[in-house]
């Protein structure tokens, strides 16, 4: 029996395996790079063991550091979790090698699925050879062979440039994996992501514990995901499971595994087998209504499976919360989190109130789960828990989140006339889907009379007796005049709204007749966060003047995150001419590059980036003179 696991991860995974682990009785080790030191993985571990240093290549990639931690810590067991070293065949041959329990497949079968490129050759489908590729195999896709979650993924339209692809997806994939290798397959346009989950013991039972669809992706990383995968024919269903069963069996799996298909009509594509637990695996959790972090601990302690795994019930959708601007090209952001509830559905995070989000790691906050009778049940419970959820920190993309779970193309399912699943679903249809939130000047209005109210008491008395001239507030781009007179609230261009009561933390106003309350919060800074029952408003309340330093030369290119500067382009140094877009430099950021342009033609009056080194958000990093 296991008494002790360690996870050899952080955030939001070590938190769901640790959970499992309390509820069967078993203690938990906590790994943590400098940069996590009070993450919310360490503070709920039992025990937890420092590893020196901050980026993944220091830390949570070292499975020498990670065994001995293990053994110094007195574990008898090692989970992976996902990402990092989950795929990796010598660190579980080091794992079992120093007489700790795996769990998770045997290295064999790490070997023969975690490479990609070997993957497909086990399947019969070998990756393209580059140096045959012509403009008639357009488009393609440069991948990285260790590893996933869109980190070292480029779509090629044309083979001019494709070097600068190769490089960038390579830098990328050894940064998040400590693997460069990439390999080019074609690219299917238009096509649906479907996954099976696989479960294995060692006594020769394989469970398939459904579909999942995972269309709805940014920069190839997941979005949201359902189970089971909607749509799907009967006949093409049983052609996914017979070969997931398959490639399961065929590396004597043992474990829960994802086995990922590109559907395209009626036919589906392999694409890959992820020998570990899925980010998405909730959704199979709350259908098949089973533990899947514990089974994998049974299986590990060579407990055998029922003969057959219990029936499906209902629909079950997943959304990942990443702090993230998706109307800015996704940049993810960093800062502390002042709140994070959401209500009513599962919620897996690695992060609590008071918790700072760095530059190291993936901008994944939490995982909002919701499962109900229907797939139109579940999407609208799900949307409304995250509309009304309090998240208060840098920005998220969960306004993002409710758009897309009630937009025609997800929500009307199979039959409806708007229905359309595919990678695709947000090249289409971001525009619309970014546009600002209604009601920010009703929001502003409210966080205007919650500021007066906290500087002269609760609305009432003195409160009233105030200047004939407008009291003006300044957030974002809304101006808020406004007066409070005997006969009530005046407030420009809201002639019809009145003031029912004003607390420094709560304010009602009534509209048309209808009463809506605002809840208003501040942490110290410039953003005032006003909740309310239709969605939320995070609002930068502005000076009365501007401070002289604010002020940038025009041309001037900041840092659109925190980061390190990973390269410039060749060539481009001070007193250079560019073009247009032309590419100048990449940033590294929570695991991803960005590439920064010339925003216009223009001579670089300046360079300050230099490789390596680490820039804050709103850094000058050069300037391109007109």
């Amino acid at each position: 029996m296991i008494e002790s696991v360690l996870v050899a991860n952080r955030g939001e995974i070590a938190c769901r395996v640790f959970r499992t682990c309390r509820d069967l009785g078993i203690s938990t080790v906590a790994v943590f790079s400098d940069a996590d030191a009070g993450a919310l993985h360490v503070r709920e571990a039992d025990s937890s063991v420092r590893l020196p240093g901050a980026t993944p290549a220091e830390t949570y990639l070292r499975g020498d550091l990670i065994v001995k931690a293990a053994l110094a810590a007195g574990a008898d067991a090692v989970h992976p979790g996902y990402g990092f070293l989950s795929e990796n065949a010598d660190f579980a041959r080091a794992v079992t090698g120093a007489g700790l329990t795996w769990i998770g497949p045997p290295p064999e079968a790490i070997e023969a699925m975690a490479s990609k490129t070997r993957a497909k050759e086990l399947m019969g489908l070998p990756p393209l050879d580059l140096a045959d590729v012509t403009e008639d195999d357009l488009p393609l896709l440069i991948k990285a062979s260790a590893g996933g979650g869109g980190r070292g993924m480029r779509i090629v339209r044309q083979l001019t440039g494709i070097d600068h692809q190769l490089m960038s997806a390579q830098t990328e994939a050894l940064a998040a994996f400590g693997d460069g290798t990439v390999f080019v397959e074609p690219y299917i346009e238009g096509g649906r992501h479907v996954e099976v989950q696989v479960l294995a013991d060692a006594h020769g039972t394989v469970w398939v514990l459904g579909t999942r669809d995972c269309s709805l992706q940014r920069r190839h990383q997941k979005v949201i995901e359902e189970a089971p995968a909607p749509g799907l024919s009967p006949e093409l269903t049983d052609e996914l499971h017979t070969l997931a069963v398959r490639a399961a069996k065929a590396t004597d799996y043992r474990g829960a595994g994802t086995v990922e298909f590109l559907v395209a009509g009626s036919k589906a594509h392999f694409l890959e087998m992820n020998t570990r637990l899925q980010v998405e695996h909730p959704v199979t959790e709350a259908v098949f209504g089973v533990d899947l972090v514990a089974l994998q601990v049974r299986i590990a302690e060579g407990e055998a499976l029922p003969p057959a795994p219990p029936a499906p019930q209902g629909h079950a959708i997943e959304a990942r919360l990443y702090a993230e601007d998706p109307a800015a090209g996704w940049a993810p952001q960093t800062g502390t989190i002042h709140q994070l509830a959401l209500d009513d559905v599962r919620l897996d995070s690695g992060y609590a109130a008071g918790d700072a989000i760095g530059v190291h790691y993936d901008p994944m906050l939490a995982k909002a789960v919701a499962h109900a009778p229907t797939r139109a049940e579940a999407a609208r419970k799900l949307a409304r828990a995250l509309e009304r959820a309090r998240i208060h920190g840098p920005a998220t993309n969960r306004d993002l989140l409710v758009r897309s779970l009630r937009h025609p193309e997800f929500a009307d399912g199979p039959t409806g006339a708007g229905f359309r699943l595919d990678t695709g679903f947000y090249d289409r249809n971001l525009p619309e889907l970014t546009t600002p939130t209604p009601g920010a000047h009703l929001a502003a209005l409210a966080a205007a009379l919650a500021d007066a109210a906290s500087r002269a008491g609760r609305f009432g008395g003195g409160w009233r007796n105030v200047p004939s001239q407008p009291q003006v507030k300044r957030y974002g781009e809304h101006e808020v005049r406004y007066r409070l007179t005997r006969h009530g609230l005046e407030a420009d261009g809201c002639p019809e709204v009145r003031l029912d009561a004003a607390e420094p933390d709560r304010v009602r106003l009534e509209s048309d007749g209808v009463v809506r309350e605002f809840t208003v919060a501040r942490y110290g800074g410039d953003t005032v966060y006003v909740d309310t029952a239709s969605g939320s408003h995070a609002l930068t309340a502005h000076p009365r003047f501007t401070d002289p330093s604010d002020l940038v030369a025009p041309g001037s290119l900041l840092a659109p995150m925190p980061g390190v500067v990973v390269r410039v382009a060749d060539g481009v140094e001070e007193g250079c001419r560019v073009a247009a877009g032309q590419p100048l430099l990449w940033l590294e950021a929570m695991k991803m590059e960005h590439r920064i342009s010339a925003p216009a033609a223009g001579t670089l009056t300046a360079l300050h980036a230099v490789p390596g080194r680490q820039v804050e958000v709103g850094a000058l990093l050069a300037v391109v003179a007109p």
